[in-house]
Formats: structure tokens, sequence, C-alpha cells
């Protein structure tokens, strides 16, 4: 049994967090739901709603809500800024042991929240739910999320068949360190497996919209893929991004090398002018690409090393110590399940 998260608070054990951007209708229905559920598992919680510039009265909803329940705390955006700032502004305010974010829609179920954290507690970091029967629009929703899905899991190498449910449960000692942009909080399980974690998927039921309007769109996904080749870079070369650009840069200067060569032998046995050539132009180009590539590998590499320089930490993480003082780490397990 490895020690406690040293950043939770003892008088909560789950922090349910839930973005909300113009969820009038849905507000008091879905907290009556989510404080059900939670009182029936009888711990202690708390709800962090996450308000990212409503303009359609959620706020007022969300200070009722908090007026008249302690356990409820709001966090109200200057405007809208997105659902992923809104989540790492819940993550960081969260003091449970446990994290479970919602979507504030109504689609998730807030009665799978008990199974999502029994499975957590069999020694998992991340347990992420699978909305296994879905129930949005085919084909600007479903098809476009399992195509992102696929990319992200091929990529990654962790294998997860929706990465865009919001529904799922952390550990608070892996949230600590994350910071988010863009839509990488669907890539989070990617970052824990990556980094010593232990990630399940469970599915969980999706209920279609009853109020309200969807805020999804197609660019999401695009982003999502977008957002994935920062993560593949920070996941793969974070503290040696030389070795990164820097292949390219060999390549290319490995491809101006053949090109000379093959323009100068063309110059020496049929007396082929330079000028007119197009592999000695080739050469000129790759050569210059290259040297640019390495270039700004070497001031990549500079950079990282600066960054973890004055972050004070090393660029790695420990997962625990024994016999020795607390050091820092992102992943802190509490149990001993399957790897």
């Amino acid at each position: 049994m490895l020690s406690s998260d040293p950043v939770s608070d003892p008088a909560c054990d789950i922090s349910v967090v839930l973005p909300v951007f113009n969820e009038v209708e849905n507000l008091r229905d879905l907290h009556g739901e989510v404080v059900a559920v939670l009182t029936e598992m009888g711990r202690p919680f708390e709800v962090i709603y996450c308000d990212d510039g409503s303009t359609d009265g959620s706020l007022d909803i969300l200070k009722d809500l908090a007026g008249r329940d302690g356990r409820v705390r709001v966090i109200s955006f200057a405007r809208n800024y997105g659902q992923t700032a809104a989540l790492d502004a819940g993550f960081r305010a969260a003091r449970g042991r446990i994290v479970v974010p919602l979507d504030a829609d109504r689609q998730n179920d807030p009665a799978d929240i008990p199974r999502l954290v029994r499975r957590l507690e069999e020694g998992y970091d991340v347990v992420s739910g699978w909305r296994h029967e879905r129930q949005d629009a085919f084909w600007t929703k479903t098809l476009p999320s399992r195509v992102a899905n696929r990319i992200v899991s091929l990529v990654t190498g962790v294998h997860l068949h929706d990465y865009g449910c919001t529904l799922k449960a952390y550990r608070k000692s892996i949230l600590k360190d994350i910071r988010l942009y863009g839509e990488m909080h669907r890539l989070i399980p990617a970052y824990v497996q990556w980094a010593g974690g232990k990630v399940a998927e469970i599915p969980v039921r999706h209920r279609p919209r009853t109020a309200g309007h969807s805020k999804y769109n197609l660019g999401k996904s695009v982003r999502l893929v977008l957002d994935l080749l920062t993560v593949r870079f920070l996941l793969g070369y974070s503290t040696k991004p030389l070795y990164f650009i820097g292949r390219y840069g060999l390549i290319a200067c490995a491809l101006g090398t053949v090109s000379m060569t093959w323009t100068v032998l063309k110059k020496m046995i049929w007396r082929e002018p330079l000028y007119t050539d197009p592999f000695f132009l080739a050469a000129i180009f790759l050569f210059l690409a290259g040297f640019q590539f390495l270039f700004f590998g070497l001031l990549a590499e500079m950079n990282m090393r600066i960054y973890f320089e004055t972050r004070g930490r090393p660029p790695y993480q420990v997962k625990v110590t024994i016999n020795l003082p607390e050091g820092p780490s992102v992943i802190e397990s509490s149990g001993d399940g399957p790897s």
C-alpha cells in the first residue's frame, strides 16, 4: 500500500467536476441526481460547477444551489474559454481523493459514478467511461468521434474506445501536475499511462439530450487530432526534442548529399551544366532545410533544459519511495491492481 494523496482533503473523498455552458434547463435536475447518487455512496463529497461564461442564467441557478448546500462550489469565468479550461479550473480546485468529471447536459448518467469509483479502487489511476450505446447523431457526432478515437489510440498506443467521454474517474494525485490546453482533457489517459499509471475503461450509460442545445461541432474532433501531435511529442520527446527534429535534419542532409553527388557525376560524365540540373537545386534546398531542422532542434533542446532547470523538478516521475523521503511524483496508486 502506497502513501495517501498529499494534495487531497481528508474531509472530502469524492469531487465531482461539472463544466457548464448555457445549461439552465438541466442544472437543477442534474444536481438532484448527482447529490442523490453521492449521498447513497456514503462518502464525503463536493460538487464543483465551472461556469464557462454562460449567458442564459445558468450562473444564477448555480449561486442558488451553492447557497442551499455548502458542498456545492462554483467557479465562474468572465467569458467562454472552453470545456478544457473549465475542467482544468475544477481539477485545480478539487479537494477529493477521487475526481470525477461529468457533462452538465444530463447525457452522462450520474448513476455510473459508483461503478467508476469501484473500478478505480481496484488499483487503477484512471477509469474512462465508454459510451457503448451513444445517443447522438451518427454522421455528425458518433462517426467523427470514432475516427478520432482510432487515430488517438494508434498514435498514443493507449487503446480506448471513447476518449471523448467526459465521465471518468481520476486519482487526484495524477492531476496535480497536469496542465490542460486546447482539447487535451480528452488525452489525459494517454499521458497517465505514459507516466507509468494504470488505465481502465468500462461501458457507461449515455442518454439522449432532452433539453438545451449541443455545443459539439466537427471542429472539436479536428482540434483533438491537432492536440494529439503536441501530446505525442511531449510523451515521446519532451526531454530530447533534438532526437525528434534532428532526425529529419539528418535525412534532409543525406538526401541533399545524394542529389549533389548525382549532379557532380552528370557534370563529370555527360558534361551537363549545373544550373539547369533540378538535382542541383534540390541539393541546395535539402541542405538548407536540413541545417534549419538541426538548428531548431538545438534551440528546442536548450529550451527544454531551461524549462526543467527553472522548474526545479527532474525530467522523470517517481512512483513510490521506500525508506526515503517522499519525492516529486505524478503516479501514486493506492492498490496493487493489474498492470
